[in-house]
């Protein structure tokens, strides 16, 4: 916790960094169309980070007063080690979290949480098998391995669990009302995210006009609130919390991002949209670690401006 001594950053618009998300592969056993892959650029290299050099990025970051971590990839459950990883750094954090297309977790639910994962996000956009397999671009029986990566996450205690469902209009944005009654019978262990599409792959034709989406959801809902950071609106509709995510245009969203990236190969990320302003974290040292990270916060700027600088 911050004693009032530890050092914290803050960049020129005065959003100080709370969060790291940190890649650990860019490989995946999945190929959605949708994916932006943490936004890798074309050149990244197919090389993943050691354990060693994850932790190291991990533990600086943490003299930061950065505690919130997530994990993501690729698919992160892919690299053998990843519980390990978990473990190494679940000291230095105050919550640790991973996105996952869930096909994996089933076998490996119960060793994450003993090493330290307090949540999990799994990806989960249709609960029909023919849609599955046409977004994710996979073979047979992968819908079911989902489905029981997520009740191995409840079952663990990793909770709530948060299934990220991108709308896609003409293929599954007629399946909200399903999604809800599906995470309805974990009894709010379970919280649903709508997410908006972004369109990294040149894939506009699926974009959902979200406005009307929420409009639907606040008919619906017995109560509202809004998420501060980002400001996402949450409805509550017959006892499902559910979540709706714009990072699409979205100053708001921008204005109050706390957070760096890690990409899989080495990299600090100061935003997720942009891929001129990386700084190399390559065999750097603890100090030139520290440097690193100072270099990135300086280049932070938010992507969707309309606050002018501090």
């Amino acid at each position: 916790m911050d004693d009032g001594n530890t050092p914290i950053l803050i960049d020129a618009y005065n959003r100080a960094i709370r969060s790291l998300r940190v890649s650990v592969t860019g490989k995946c056993n999945l190929n959605c169309i949708y994916c932006h892959r943490e936004g890798d650029r074309e050149e990244c290299s197919s090389r993943d980070m050691s354990a060693d050099a994850l932790r190291d990025i991990i533990d600086v970051a943490a003299e930061f007063n950065i505690r919130k971590l997530k994990f993501s990839g690729g698919e992160p459950l892919l690299r053998k080690d990843f519980v390990d990883i978990v473990a190494s750094v679940s000291d230095s954090m105050d919550n640790i979290s991973v996105t996952t297309n869930g096909t994996l977790l089933a076998g490996i639910a119960g060793d994450l949480a003993d090493a330290g994962m307090d949540r999990v996000n799994i990806s989960l956009d249709t609960l029909d098998e023919a849609k599955y397999k046409f977004i994710s671009r996979s073979g047979d029986g992968m819908l079911e391995k989902v489905l029981d990566g997520i009740h191995a996450a409840v079952d663990s205690g990793m909770m709530p669990v948060k299934l990220n469902m991108v709308l896609l209009r003409g293929v599954n944005d007629g399946e909200v009302e399903d999604m809800m009654r599906y995470v309805g019978q974990y009894d709010g262990n379970v919280i649903l995210q709508l997410i908006e599409l972004m369109d990294f792959r040149g894939i506009s034709e699926y974009q959902v006009d979200m406005i009307n989406v929420e409009r639907e959801l606040e008919s619906r809902a017995t109560k509202t609130s809004t998420r501060d950071m980002h400001r996402r609106r949450k409805y509550f509709v017959d006892g499902v919390e559910i979540e709706v995510v714009h990072p699409i245009d979205n100053s708001e969203f921008c204005a109050n991002c706390n957070r760096l990236r890690i990409t899989h190969d080495g990299y600090i990320r100061p935003c997720l949209c942009r891929d001129n302003n990386l700084v190399d974290a390559n065999g750097l040292s603890r100090e030139e670690l520290r440097l690193a990270y100072r270099q990135a916060v300086r280049l932070r700027e938010p992507y969707y401006k309309t606050l002018e600088k501090a």
